[in-house]
């Protein structure tokens, strides 16, 4: 039904060896311009500042988790045979392009448009782009099957699982990928485990027997641990904390009150209107970077300044937060000139490692006991029970220029 290439591609992959790609459908996706857009951006956004190898797109851990899938869909008898061929394709397909509505930046960018990435990545899919076209020229009606297993909507929740969920090819693939590229060690974990002993219960649930039960532990840890050390890192917040800020006073300023030097490639920010996917094309690290050079000369003296910040590393200061501590900053800040909207900024971030979802539903990872009958995580490890019942750990700080 699918058309396979004339020959298996296969693409070197410091995580994962090779990735294998031997259907056209896929072949075409990853040549596609919205799809080599992903090599623009990085994939860890703030965290490069602080792990200089961080370099790393967003193109390679696409490739990345479509690989797992294909894997899981092909190696994982139980999920093998629970898919027919096109849900097989379609579980694939939203692997290679459940990121594709990234921006620059990643996850920090949303909070610049106030728009999800899945929310771009469904219309990129779906709004008859070069993908949907792709997509559809394959098989009618393909596209809004990959877009419904991204937004959870798949007639078969177990694409999705594969997908997005506790135990999911996105983050086996991030948690690897990026300890691999920012030369920390906390993201490692026994994949292979835990894909040897992944089934398929009911033929809707995917659960980890019994065995796979340590690998899952160490896998859970790895997780807790890499956001912690490199994805809550204080410095790669800051980053992202003046990033927001140089928007805001942007935003503040009004488009139509800008001069030459606020580029058009803002504008659709700026603006706060619905942005085009045809602007939203144009908005990479690339072409970001470069506004924030011009927007170094602006006349603004806060949009400069700022711009200067992002562009050379010049990030806030940071502490944690405490009232008493938080006036006296703010009163020093105040007494040197620099206005709070755009000096002053809290950051809350909180996480726990790992969350079971109330219900049956498939947020919660399920093992599959020796006797036949599931449990959810929490009741088969006394590791993870302990670690859901202890208190969350949180990280409330405040970011400042630095006052001599």
């Amino acid at each position: 039904m699918f058309k396979k290439t004339t020959e298996e591609k296969v693409l070197r992959d410091p995580v994962h060896g090779y990735i294998h790609v031997d259907l056209q459908v896929v072949w075409d996706v990853i040549n596609s311009s919205w799809f080599q857009r992903l090599r623009r951006i990085r994939q860890l956004g703030g965290a490069y500042v602080v792990y200089h190898c961080a370099e790393h797109s967003r193109f390679g851990h696409s490739l990345g988790v479509y690989e797992l899938v294909r894997r899981m869909v092909s190696e994982v008898q139980d999920i093998s045979n629970a898919l027919n061929e096109r849900e097989k394709v379609t579980a694939m397909l939203a692997g290679l392009l459940h990121d594709i509505g990234h921006g620059p930046y990643s996850h920090a960018f949303e909070g610049v448009t106030k728009t999800s990435h899945e929310e771009f990545t469904c219309r990129i899919i779906e709004e008859n782009t070069e993908i949907t076209r792709i997509l559809e020229d394959c098989c009618e009606g393909l596209s809004k099957d990959v877009a419904d297993v991204i937004r959870h909507e798949s007639s078969n929740p177990l694409l999705s699982q594969l997908i997005s969920s506790q135990l999911d090819a996105d983050r086996f693939d991030y948690l690897l990928r990026d300890a691999y590229f920012t030369g920390t060690k906390y993201g490692e974990y026994d994949l292979e485990r835990i894909l040897r002993t992944m089934r398929v219960h009911d033929g809707k649930q995917l659960v980890i027997k019994e065995s796979g039960v340590y690998a899952v532990e160490n896998y859970i840890m790895a997780r807790y641990h890499m956001y912690w050390q490199v994805y809550y890192h204080p410095v790669a917040r800051s980053y992202e904390t003046v990033l927001h800020l140089l928007f805001k006073r942007l935003k503040d300023l009004g488009y139509e009150n800008a001069d030459e030097h606020v580029i058009s490639l803002f504008e659709p920010i700026i603006s706060g209107k619905k942005i085009s996917l045809d602007a939203y094309f144009q908005l990479d690290e690339t072409s970001c970077g470069y506004g924030f050079h011009l927007l170094t000369k602006h006349p603004d003296p806060i949009v400069s300044d700022l711009a200067i910040r992002i562009r050379d590393r010049i990030l806030f200061e940071y502490q944690d937060s405490q009232p008493n501590e938080n006036r006296k900053i703010r009163n020093t800040l105040k007494k040197n000139g620099y206005d709070l909207h755009y000096y002053w900024a809290k950051d809350e971030v909180a996480q726990s490692p790992y969350v079971p979802y109330s219900g049956s539903g498939t947020g919660s990872i399920w093992v599959r006991m020796k006797d036949g009958s599931t449990k959810e995580l929490s009741n088969a490890s006394n590791i993870v029970y302990s670690l859901i019942h202890g208190p969350e750990k949180d990280d409330n700080k405040v970011y400042f220029p630095k006052v001599e």
